[in-house]
């Protein structure tokens, strides 16, 4: 089924990359949020593919 946290953080970011310019700040940081809980229960893995999610994010500023 797959680890929960890490589906979520990714559709957070995903989100937050078609986000609207008024809304992108607010999708960012629920990005951050849900990256931040995903890294901390995920496997070697899904932290490097984590990772990446987190640069994606970085480069929306």
């Amino acid at each position: 089924m797959g680890n929960p946290l890490f589906q979520e953080a990714r559709k957070f970011v995903n989100l937050a990359k078609q986000a609207s310019d008024d809304e992108k700040q607010l999708a960012i940081d629920r990005a951050k949020n849900a990256l931040v809980s995903a890294y901390a229960n995920s496997t070697v893995a899904e932290q490097h593919q984590l990772s990446q999610l987190q640069s994606e994010l970085e480069n929306l500023h």
